[in-house]
Formats: structure tokens, C-alpha cells, sequence
């Protein structure tokens, strides 16, 4: 087991970022990203799974855990660019292992197709791309955006981490009770004000992206991409809304990847990482291993 991770703070682009450290930084370089509304403490079961030794390092994503937040809206670019200048300095010459989960993975496979130089292996976790947008819906998101940007939003107090766990729980029904526990404290922050829990991400991160999705750009970049790919998905099939867009388009897309593999984690859902970590890092290590 590696041990319990170590916090620092790094200035990434106009922006401090938070990242959490396992393990010894001799060891080869494993970085992982998180997804939506998650943070960098997602890991931290996976991390303790782990049966080889690694440097693990996972930022918080601006806006999200500890790191800073922006002053208005988060675009994909952002992420893109916030991942080149963070890789650039933990391994500047050398290409790295690189994990992304959800929102994280969809950044990590642009990614790797547009640096390909950067990326050892990569593996890709229930985050394959979204739904496929239609130019007729653009007039539509640039008005909710404007009013967005008008009346921003805002997350609700939560009564107690109980009140989350149990949230977290409903939403993840094999996720330890423990865990469940560990998590609300992660995810959230004690507000004096409110005497209430809030959670530690940007409510700006609800705002309608006015930027639409456009998959044949995605294909592009992942066309280009050299190393060996894994796709890890949960054994509960689409169980996330955004997965269920995609199943259509799923062989076009692995059309993409040159060197791909996938691999199912059973009885799990979208959150691999908490309900079946010793499995995803067993997956992981194989794949690693071989590549």
C-alpha cells in the first residue's frame, strides 16, 4: 500500500492548482485526472489498491477541490492546457502514464492526440467522448449562457456529511459506508457563515458550456494519438446520463484509437474508482505493465 497521500500547491498558468502526491517520486510517473464535480481525493482508494510502486500525482482541476477558481465560465481548452504546462513540469522530457476518469478522460484522450509525444499509455475510464452536438443548438446555448452569465448558480447548503455520504451512497450503492463517509469530507467545505456544508467546486461549472461538442474533432485528435490505449468501462453499462448518448457512435469511435484494449469491471457503475478499486488497479497495472 502506498502511503497517505502529500498536499502542494502549484502555479499552473495564472492559476494555483492543489495536487495530491503517493509513493516515491523516483518511481515511474502515474497521473491522474478527475472528472466532473470530483476532485483529486477520488483516487485515493485506487491508489491504496495499487500493488507496484508509483509516483502518483492528481490535480484538482481548476475550479474544483482546492485549486482555484476562474472569474466566469471553464472551457475544455483550459483543461488542455492546464494538463500540457502540468506535465511539462513534473516530466519535462520524458512521456508519462496518464489515467483520466469521466471528465478528466475526455480531456486526457484530446490530449494525447494533440501532444503524442507526452503520453506513454493512457487509459481512458467510463470518459469516451460526448453526445454529438447539432449546429442548430447553438442559438439556443449562447442564450442560456448569457442568461447564465446574468444569474449564476449557486449550490444549495447540505445539513451535515451524513446528509452527502448518504447522497453519495443512493448514487453509488457499492461504495463503502466508510468510503461514502471519507468522500463527504473531501468533496465539501464547513461555511461558518451558513453553518452548513458546501461543496468544494465552483457552481460555475453548471453553467451551459457555450461551446458545442463536436465529435469529429474529437476523432481528429484521437487519430493522431500513438501510444496504446485502455478503455475501462463499468460492468452497469451506461449508467451515467452522459454514456448513454454515446452508445450509438461507440464503434466509430474505437475506430480512432490505433492501439486500443478495453476491459469491463464488473459490478461496478461510473464510479469505478469507489466502488471497485482493487479491480481498476489491477486492470490498470496490467495494462501498464505491458506497455
Amino acid at each position: 500500500m502506498l502511503p497517505t497521500y502529500q498536499t502542494a500547491f502549484l502555479p499552473l498558468r495564472q492559476h494555483r492548482h492543489h495536487l495530491r502526491q503517493w509513493g516515491n517520486e523516483q518511481a515511474p510517473l502515474l497521473v491522474l485526472l478527475h472528472g466532473w464535480m470530483d476532485s483529486s481525493a477520488t483516487f485515493q482508494f485506487l491508489v491504496e489498491a495499487l500493488r507496484q510502486e508509483w509516483h502518483v500525482v492528481a490535480p484538482d482541476w481548476r475550479g474544483f477541490g482546492d485549486s482555484d477558481w476562474n472569474r466566469d465560465s471553464y472551457y475544455p481548452a483550459d483543461y488542455l492546457a492546464d494538463l500540457d504546462a502540468l506535465l511539462e513540469h513534473l516530466s519535462p522530457h520524458r512521456p508519462v502514464f496518464v489515467v483520466g476518469h469521466s471528465m478528466g478522460a475526455m480531456v486526457a484522450g484530446l490530449y494525447a492526440g494533440i501532444r503524442p509525444e507526452r503520453v506513454r499509455a493512457l487509459a481512458l475510464v467510463e470518459g469516451f467522448g460526448l453526445p454529438d452536438s447539432k449546429p442548430d443548438e447553438a442559438p439556443g446555448r449562447y442564450a442560456r449562457w448569457l442568461k447564465e452569465n446574468r444569474q449564476p448558480p449557486a449550490f444549495l447548503p447540505l445539513p451535515s456529511l451524513e446528509a452527502v455520504a448518504a447522497k453519495l451512497l443512493e448514487r453509488n450503492p457499492r461504495l463503502r459506508p466508510d468510503r461514502a463517509l471519507w468522500l463527504a469530507e473531501q468533496l465539501t467545505r464547513f461555511d461558518a457563515a451558513s453553518g452548513q456544508w458546501v461543496y468544494r467546486a465552483d457552481p460555475c461549472h453548471k453553467m451551459v458550456n457555450p461551446i458545442l461538442y463536436r465529435l469529429r474533432e474529437a476523432q481528429a485528435c484521437w487519430r493522431r494519438i500513438a501510444c496504446p490505449v485502455q478503455w475501462v468501462m463499468g460492468g452497469d453499462m451506461w449508467d451515467h446520463p452522459m454514456a448513454r448518448g454515446v452508445f450509438d457512435t461507440l464503434d466509430s469511435r474505437r475506430a480512432c484509437f490505433a492501439k486500443l484494449s478495453e476491459v469491463t469491471v464488473a459490478d461496478a457503475g461510473h464510479m469505478i474508482q469507489w466502488e471497485q478499486p482493487e479491480a481498476l488497479a489491477q486492470a490498470l497495472e496490467t495494462f501498464f505493465t505491458a506497455n
